[in-house]
Formats: C-alpha cells, structure tokens, sequence
C-alpha cells in the first residue's frame, strides 16, 4: 500500500452538498478501490479539504481522484506521500 495526500478544492455547490453522508460513500469508493481513508481534514486557506488515503498504487490513486471528484464536484490534486525513512533510502540510493 501506497499513501496519499488528496488537497480537495469546493465547488459553491460541493459546499452546499457537504454532509456525514456524502463523507461516508467517499470512504466506501476508497474502500472499493482496495484502499482505506486514515484521515480528513477541513483546512482554511487555498486548500479546502485534505484527506489521507493509503491505496495499492498509483493507478487506484488516479482512479479515486476522478471518481471522489465526480461525486462530489471537489476538485482533487493528488499526491504520494513518501515516509522519510524510505526517502532517504532512495536518495542515498542515485549518490
């Protein structure tokens, strides 16, 4: 399993959706992907929402990117999240 940040950007409209349902069938499409949500955040500034999702790879992280995007009308950039320890290994890795 592989992590990644979802940085989610309201529509006026997905704000006017918001609600613990619509929070719920995010959960279960991430579930449905083979992946597990470990956390989300409402935040204040540019970014609206962060959610934290561990997924079998890249392309589920795609795939759940349109589709959240599609049910909520937030609008998603994706990233991989790389643990430190790992980065490192890589890094020292290419020296």
């Amino acid at each position: 399993m592989a992590t990644f940040l979802m940085f989610g950007k309201y529509s006026a409209q997905a704000i006017k959706e918001a609600s613990p349902e619509r929070t719920k069938g995010a959960e279960a499409l991430i579930k449905k992907l083979g992946g597990e949500m470990k956390a989300a955040y409402a935040l204040l500034g540019e970014t609206d929402l962060l959610v934290v999702v561990d997924l079998p790879g890249i392309e589920a992280a795609v795939k759940a990117s349109v589709a959240l995007g599609k049910m909520s009308g937030i609008s998603f950039t994706t990233c991989p999240a790389i643990p430190l320890e790992e980065f490192d290994k890589i890094i020292a890795a290419g020296k």
